[in-house]
């Protein structure tokens, strides 16, 4: 099978990069007004997840903020690698215990979200402000 083109792969990356961020917009987005800080903060001091006051905080930021630069395409680098770590931090913390399943509490979710954030912190594609800003420093250094 030939390698997709140019154009269908940016525009995979892009739907991905709207999908997952999404999901994790949509998590980040519970953390604050569906369960809230203090409710976030008490499951993960029940978790045994150190400073949970803190944690819940790092974590709701993580991942409204990140899954909005996985949307836009902007910051890649940091966006995917800060929200892979804090999924595998949910990995060891609260799901490795319970096994591979998620439909039993498991770990799959979990480490799939961390590999495509991972995956799409180095490839934003064509359509992502990354690239626009790369392009415009390009243009402004020759």
């Amino acid at each position: 099978m030939p390698a997709p083109s140019g154009r269908m792969h940016d525009l995979a990356i892009l739907l991905a990069r709207l999908v997952v961020g999404a999901v994790f917009v949509a998590h980040g987005w519970q953390k604050f007004f569906q369960w809230g800080i203090n409710g976030t903060a008490e499951s993960f001091g029940q978790m045994g997840i150190p400073l949970p006051g803190v944690a819940a905080w790092a974590v709701a930021l993580i991942e409204t903020l990140g899954g909005l630069a996985l949307m836009l395409g902007a910051a890649l680098p940091v966006a995917g690698v800060l929200l892979a770590l804090t999924m595998l931090g949910a990995l060891f913390v609260a799901h490795l215990s319970s096994g591979f399943f998620a439909s039993d509490g498991g770990f799959e979710y979990v480490l799939v979200l961390a590999v495509v954030a991972l995956v799409l912190s180095s490839r934003g594609g064509a359509w992502s402000v990354d690239r626009v800003l790369l392009r415009r420093s390009a243009a402004t250094t020759t």
